[in-house]
């Protein structure tokens, strides 16, 4: 049955991505040549604070529910149930927004700017999953977040990686995390909200190269599990985190492991640690020193990250408008040439002095200077702790999850010849 819905799901999935792409676009692009006028923009109306504390209500439940289906009835077919409501839910019904992921641009750009206020949903949002996952581990990613859901629906034939290469593009969310950051603390973009590879599947009216993005990764997906969970996600990397030191955590076996060995190949993501012999490991003395070395290397990576990305900085800066239109202006005064941009149109009608925009672009280019001192260092204390992990061994006894990296998603439970 589960198969079924699998199948069902990924065909009506891709059948909405081909309609969309080759829709016709009934309305023509404005011509901007033909005295054409820029419309005021508008935000969008929220929606009611009814609907918006019904989304806290639904994810609470949600959260509820997958805890206890994998801590208490471990049922892997219950999760998947959750998944599908999940899709459905803050998927297709809400759009895939507000998630979760999101939430951490909301939240850093009222960290750095008082004026701020976070939305109290948006805020809701970013909290309960991490509560959750601090006591009970990452319940979140097995069946509550929409962008994981539709990623384990797909995952009909997945394959292991190997764990240095799982290790090495592990490093790409952490980068991914500073960079939504470091964007939405200086007020420049949302780029998590802006490259979701799946919001537009949601929304059905993705531009063609979303759609090819997150038809790509779903394609990916069917092979390799959810891979932007694992190699993409920021929100991962603090639930990560927090779940490596929650109380409770899903475990393989609801009793004492037996060492049958069914479980072993049974995590498409990596995260069964297998037992080891303390008899064929390294000395002890070779360990130690091993470990000493890259704990007194990590500072000097953290100092070079730092101003490796402080040299980086106005790279990172043109993203920002102000910053680019600022560029553009400057090359255009050494143009010969008459065309100008509507960007340049538009701020010479805003009544806005030269002073006063070189003085803006200053200070946000100063931002991204210290930005990308607290960016490169960061990743610099990543690579370097991560070294530090590689080189450390821990000795087990039998199969456990890696409560960092375990999604929770109960496959290695189904594999288990313990029963309660």
């Amino acid at each position: 049955m589960i198969k079924k819905i699998y199948h069902f799901l990924l065909i009506a999935m891709f059948s909405f991505m081909v309609l969309n792409v080759f829709a016709i676009q009934r309305f023509p692009k404005p011509e901007f040549e033909g005295g054409y006028k820029i419309p005021n923009t508008q935000l969008p109306l929220s929606r009611s604070y009814v609907f918006e504390y019904l989304d806290l209500v639904v994810l609470l439940v949600c959260l509820s529910v997958v805890t206890w289906l994998v801590l208490k009835k471990r049922s892997r077919r219950g999760v998947m149930l959750m998944a599908i409501f999940s899709i459905a839910y803050f998927g297709f019904y809400r759009k895939g927004c507000i998630c979760s992921i999101g939430a951490i641009q909301n939240v850093s750009l009222g960290l750095f700017h008082p004026e701020y206020q976070v939305p109290v949903t948006a805020l809701a949002f970013f909290i309960l999953p991490l509560i959750f996952t601090l006591f009970f581990g990452r319940t979140f990613c097995a069946g509550v977040c929409p962008l994981g859901a539709i990623q384990d629906i797909v995952a009909l034939r997945p394959m292991k990686l190997r764990p240095w290469i799982q290790t090495t593009i592990g490093i790409i969310p952490f980068i991914y995390l500073g960079l939504s950051i470091l964007y939405a603390a200086t007020e420049t973009d949302f780029i998590i909200c802006r490259y979701d590879p799946f919001v537009g599947i949601y929304r059905l009216n993705a531009p063609f190269m979303m759609f090819a993005i997150g038809g790509m990764l779903l394609l990916v997906g069917i092979f390799i599990a959810r891979p932007y969970c694992r190699f993409l996600c920021p929100y991962g990397v603090i639930l990560n985190l927090l779940s490596r030191i929650s109380k409770r955590h899903i475990t393989i076996t609801p009793s004492n492991c037996i060492n049958c060995r069914l479980c072993e190949n049974s995590c498409p993501y990596g995260a069964i640690l297998k037992p080891t012999n303390e008899k064929n490991t390294e000395t002890r003395d070779r360990i130690v020193r091993r470990v000493i070395l890259f704990t007194l290397i990590t500072p000097a990576l953290v100092v070079l990250g730092g101003w490796a990305g402080s040299r980086f900085h106005e790279n990172l800066a043109m993203v920002n408008p102000t910053v680019r239109l600022t560029n553009t202006i400057s090359s255009q005064a050494n143009d010969i040439s008459d065309k100008t941009s509507v960007e340049v149109s538009g701020f010479k009608g805003s009544g806005k002095t030269m002073e006063k925009l070189y003085k803006e672009a200053a200070s946000i280019n100063r931002q991204f200077y210290i930005g990308g001192w607290l960016l490169g260092g960061f990743l610099g204390l990543i690579f370097g702790l991560t070294l530090i992990k590689q080189s450390f061994p821990l000795f087990r006894s039998e199969y456990v999850p890696d409560k960092g990296t375990c999604l929770s998603c109960g496959r290695c439970m189904e594999f288990c010849p313990v029963k309660k």
